[in-house]
């Protein structure tokens, strides 16, 4: 018998200075038996960082959702759809492979990669070149300590404020808090 995804859930308290952007977001997190809560918890903080084009890009009127991940290979682990089904913005965490990114730039109006880890570097020397003909897409690099630190933050039921404020985000829990700030490995041409 396969082993059922954990569920997670989140209040995350948004102010992002930058874009002004202030929302609550009320969130389901099903974390696949083979992620880690690091990988969970950079998907959340690439949500946050992203959360201020549901209205730039929507109106308002649109729905920023985590996709099923590495449960279908398919569907971005973030997504942003507007009112029509159209999708926005198209988030991947991790180090995925060519070929799926460049997939996913054909079916969204951006594409978002957030690469962590220590071997994160290593990764995008070996995928560069592969990947700079695209114009929809970004790639970020998150901090390796940073990722280990939001992977701390990680319980069941959390309350988060994130605050986001010359591009760096402070995601904290009351009891601690972690700031990051991705560093630009492409950038889109948009």
């Amino acid at each position: 018998m396969a082993i059922k995804s954990t569920i997670f859930k989140a209040h995350l308290q948004i102010a992002d200075i930058d874009h002004g952007y202030y929302a609550d977001h009320a969130l389901t997190l099903a974390r696949h038996p083979s992620e880690t809560d690091e990988r969970m918890m950079v998907r959340l903080a690439a949500l946050a960082l992203n959360a201020w084009r549901l209205q730039a890009d929507c109106n308002g009127d649109g729905t920023l959702a985590f996709g099923a991940g590495l449960s279908d290979p398919d569907d971005p682990d973030i997504w942003l759809r507007d009112f029509t089904g159209r999708t926005r913005l198209w988030i991947e965490v991790g180090q995925p492979e060519d070929k799926p990114i460049l997939k996913a730039c054909s079916k969204a109006d951006r594409v978002l990669v957030y690469a962590y880890a220590s071997s994160a570097d290593i990764w995008w020397r070996g995928i560069q070149s592969k990947l700079t003909r695209s114009d929809k897409l970004a790639v970020w690099r998150v901090p390796a300590d940073a990722a280990q630190e939001l992977a701390r933050m990680a319980e069941r039921s959390m309350q988060l404020q994130a605050t986001v404020m010359e591009g760096a985000l402070t995601l904290g829990n009351g009891e601690r808090s972690v700031s990051l700030e991705c560093l630009p490995l492409l950038a889109a041409r948009d």
